[in-house]
């Protein structure tokens, strides 16, 4: 009786309103000539579940009222046998005679007793999937379901619930794992004395050893190198109220959320911090910005929240106990998680090899809601009482069952209450003794419009008479409107990542490779060349192969496209803007390693618009570039510093002991576009100058000798327009932008010549026509300088030397590229195509021959003291004689990454999107290292 007269006194209203009540029950029984029977069932859901609905205490008052309770026996159980049976109750395994029977926790189904009246938590108000057949079975043997959550005041707020202590085992349960996670992280630390919720008889013995921890805390033995800490608290519910007890026994204090950034930096160690985060806190209409409580619990789907943005990375601990629905904004996506796992920059916090810094501010997540894939997006499962805590690794999206390690410690178990079984039981059956005489009311084998009973209690029924009852009948709708969603999820969870490859030419087997590793994501190669997609399909597994020509089977294409989750496209850049708008058309995601063109870029509102990801530049360069530059400017942008110059240079090329030939190169991706960068014209600044060089070959011109790899015979030429990577990359106020192309001396001046002599043409030529008469290369050549075929060699030859330049390295070129043969020529309709096609026959990388990738980056740096540095940045990746070349890797691997990012959630933004942001280049770095593809840095001081 101890909780009852703790919480209510012997002498309180309440009380005696109860017996009065009990009373006028135990007449009408009296005068029926009937005594009420109820049970209370053994819990079988859990190993760990002791609870019951009502405590020995409460069941005194029923049987001193005249209520004969029948109680299953149980060894688990927290309250004793004896003690029930003290408390007049009739312990037996047999409870058929009782008309009313409660539990805490569903019932087996194969238990359920046909025409009874239950009570427990069913678990079936929002038609969750797992427990429809616990619904159907209710209705096939026509038991009334009192359901607890749904018993609510005219407020419709609850009045029976476990919340509370939900929120004191948890946070018992935070504290305990966080001092096991600074242990890990090299911290001993009061917390350390701190156990698991079970591991205590009562939450008044946690709650000393939580006070003796924070009399520790309160004399200054936290290591100084932690910082202060700060703990977040999400709601203000009994689950946060019960969390938030618990924590008081620390030294604390509570701020205000626009002070918590103060304390966070600045705070002291011999206390805790404390923020309450509500609603109106982290809640934005999508609109304007505002926020209306009664609107976002009417229409949630009108709001975001920027929890993940502006509140977590400010905390230490997070407890979350708030409701989450479907249509509700997550506290913190997955994508938020990448930017909490990022270092903090804290000068001011003392640190050493012994005593060091923390790998990044937030360290815990209590998730007491338990949700998976709720307002913590990346709590994929529920942990257990038996393994109550695993690290969340944010950059690989993964969990490991460990302290050490990178990541935050997750603990989300789903029946926390029942580690303080005999208190929560207590506190329970306190809110659910005055509505047990409504339930005695109960008949289910009468109709239920005859159940007589208070609102609370009667509004609750769920399934009367085998059907919905008419408050629950929607459960049927949603069944029905759930059901096909229900199936695509759980297929989803099996195999039905869906991806769709367009090509399979130079790059693609590693980004199929990648992929194909997870047996949940299935494959389709389509390709013109139906021999390539076959090896492709055969040599990994989950992968099929079809025949498609994209550029002139649209039909085919779109309907590939709508059946896909998601479309790779490897296809020439000049496709990507059509197979965008299919993929827009259909909300299919996208990923390419192509660079983003103005026609890829119009398509971004309708992407946007269409919620659908379009990631571009997730290459080499473009690609890897971009976000070993971001890396290091977004390290120096926290640190106060300022970019003042970028110059970057990058390159494929052949192994040095395989490139003797006449264009010091080999092709291991497409020649045409080797080849017609050669033409385009570029743009750069240099020492605040804009220098622009026109298209037509004036670019190879401009070549300088690059030698920041001595071992190395380096040049290089600019690329493109590299001036508005200065607003791109967030570096304005840098003078001097260079993005360049890396090639062995003696390139450019082979190139020039082909350029000279009309070979590097995009423009049809007749005698190329794939219908045409065959033609020789020498015969063509002739062509282009108007010449008779039959000209004597030498003759033609000195024609040439004099139309490039009288350079006779670039005759060399020609000749040595067999330009002069009487080799019948596979024409492609253009000077440049059909050059392309020669040259990647010719200049293949060979077997046994391997290429590798040169990239460089030179940052100017100038630090908030004014003195200025450079940092270099050298990736050099080598390919395998018997696997992938270099540039297959660099290009197929981080579009891989980036594809799987976009199907597990790890990249959420939508339109047309670039490596750009941390979230996304961080990860992606990480992943590369662990494929071998490593960047390594020194620095010049001025």
């Amino acid at each position: 009786m101890l909780a009852w007269h703790v919480k209510y006194g012997y002498n309180g209203l309440l009380y005696r309103a109860v017996l009065q009540k009990w009373r006028r029950q135990c007449w009408r029984c009296a005068s029926n000539k009937t005594a009420p029977i109820m049970a209370i069932r053994r819990e079988d859901n859990s190993v760990w579940e002791r609870r019951a609905p009502l405590a020995p205490a409460h069941v005194r008052i029923l049987t001193d009222q005249g209520v004969q309770v029948l109680v299953q026996p149980s060894n688990r159980r927290a309250y004793s046998e004896q003690e029930y049976s003290r408390a007049g109750a009739k312990l037996t395994e047999d409870i058929s005679e009782a008309s009313l029977i409660m539990g805490v926790k569903a019932v087996p189904i194969d238990l359920l007793m046909p025409k009874k009246t239950y009570v427990f938590f069913s678990h079936t108000i929002k038609a969750q999937e797992a427990n429809m057949p616990l619904l159907d079975a209710l209705l096939e043997k026509e038991i009334r379901l009192i359901d607890y959550e749904k018993m609510v005041n005219a407020k419709g707020q609850r009045l029976v619930a476990f919340g509370k202590y939900a929120g004191v085992a948890g946070m018992v349960n935070i504290l305990h794992g966080l001092g096991l996670r600074l242990l890990a992280l090299g911290h001993h630390t009061p917390f350390m004395f701190i156990g698991p919720s079970h591991n205590y008889r009562n939450s008044g013995m946690a709650r000393q050893a939580i006070r003796d921890a924070g009399y520790e805390i309160a004399l200054g033995m936290m290591p100084k190198s932690i910082g202060p800490l700060t703990f977040i608290f999400t709601g203000t519910g009994n689950v946060s109220q019960g969390a938030q007890e618990v924590f008081q026994e620390l030294p604390h204090e509570y701020v205000e959320p626009e002070h918590l950034s103060k304390v966070a930096q600045h705070g002291a160690t011999n206390k805790l911090y404390a923020c309450i985060i509500k609603p109106e806190d982290n809640l934005l209409r999508k609109e304007d910005g505002g926020f209306d409580l009664d609107e976002y619990f009417q229409q949630p789907q009108k709001y975001a929240s920027n929890f993940g943005q502006k509140w977590a990375q400010l905390s230490s601990v997070i407890v979350n106990g708030i409701y989450w629905a479907p249509d509700s904004p997550r506290l913190i996506t997955i994508p938020d998680a990448k930017n909490l796992m990022h270092p903090q920059e804290t000068p001011w916090i003392p640190s050493s090899p012994g005593c060091p810094k923390l790998p990044h501010r937030l360290l815990a997540i209590c998730d007491i809601s338990a949700d998976p894939g709720g307002s913590i997006e990346f709590v994929k499962d529920c942990t257990s009482i038996d393994h109550p805590f695993c690290l969340y690794d944010a950059n690989s999206n993964e969990y490991t069952e460990s302290f050490r390690g990178k990541g935050v410690l997750m603990c989300s178990i789903d029946n926390m209450p029942a580690q303080i079984p005999r208190e929560a039981t207590d506190f329970f059956g306190s809110l659910t003794l005055p509505h047990v005489d409504d339930m005695l009311l109960s008949d289910a084998t009468t109709p239920f419009e005859e159940y007589q009973a208070s609102p609370s209690v009667r509004n609750a029924v769920i399934a009367s008479n085998g059907k919905l009852t008419p408050n629950f009948e929607y459960i049927s709708t949603l069944r029905e409107n759930f059901r096909s969603k229900h199936r695509a999820i759980a297929a989803a969870m099996k195999s039905t990542s869906k991806v769709l490859a367009l090509g399979a030419g130079f790059v693609s087997a590693p980004v199929i490779d990648y992929l194909s590793r997870d047996p949940n994501v299935s494959i389709t190669v389509a390709s013109q060349y139906k021999c390539e997609a076959d090896r492709l399909a055969d040599r990994f597994n989950n992968t099929v192969s079809v025949l498609l020509d994209a550029d002139r089977n649209q039909e085919d294409l779109e309907h590939m496209i709508k059946n896909h989750d998601l479309v790779i496209s490897l296809l020439p850049y000049s496709m990507h803007p059509d197979i965008a708008k299919l993929c827009i058309k259909h909300h299919t995601n996208m990923v390419t390693a192509s660079y983003t063109s103005p026609a890829i870029m119009q398509l971004n509102q309708s992407a946007i618009d269409a919620d659908v990801t379009v990631m571009n530049e997730v290459g080499v360069d473009p690609g890897i570039d971009h976000m070993l530059a971001m890396e290091c400017f977004d390290e120096v942008k926290e640190h106060g510093g300022t970019i003042t110059s970028f110059v970057s240079y990058c390159g494929g090329l052949p192994s040095p002991e395989f490139s003797a030939n006449p264009v010091r190169y080999k092709f291991s991706w497409s020649p045409r576009g080797v080849l017609l960068n050669t033409v385009a014209e570029a743009r750069y600044l240099m020492d605040g100058e804009i220098v622009e060089i026109p298209a037509g070959g004036a670019l190879l011109e401009s070549t300088t000798p690059q030698d920041f790899l001595p071992g190395f015979n380096l040049e290089g030429f600019p690329n493109r327009d590299s001036i508005p990577y200065g607003k791109d990359y967030g570096i304005g106020k840098a003078k001097t932008l260079l993005r360049g192309t890396l090639r062995y001396k003696g390139f450019s001046n082979a190139v020039i010549g082909l350029i000279k002599l009309g070979l590097i043409d995009t423009n049809p030529h007749s005698s190329l026509h794939e219908q045409g008469p065959d033609i020789t290369w020498k015969h063509f050549i002739c062509e282009l300088l108007g010449k008779q075929p039959d000209i004597l060699i030498d003759s033609l030859k000195d024609i040439v030397f004099n139309k490039v330049g009288r350079v006779h390295s670039r005759l060399d070129c020609i000749e040595g590229l067999g330009l002069f043969e009487e080799d019948v020529i596979d024409k492609k309709g253009t000077p440049l195509d059909t050059l392309s096609n020669y040259m990647a026959k010719r200049l293949a990388i060979g077997p046994g021959e391997t290429d590798l990738i040169i990239m460089r980056h030179d940052i100017g740096i100038q630090k908030p003291d004014r003195t200025e540095e450079t940092r270099h940045v050298d990736l050099v990746v080598y390919g395998d004689a018997r696997g992938y070349t270099a540039m297959a890797k660099t290009v197929g691997l981080p579009t891989g990454i980036a594809a799987k990012m976009i199907l597990e959630g790890e990249i959420q933004a939508k339109g047309m999107l670039r490596p750009f942001s941390p979230e996304i280049y961080r990860p992606m770095l990480s992943r590369l290292k662990q494929e071998g593809i490593v960047a390594r840095e020194h620095t010049t001081y001025h």
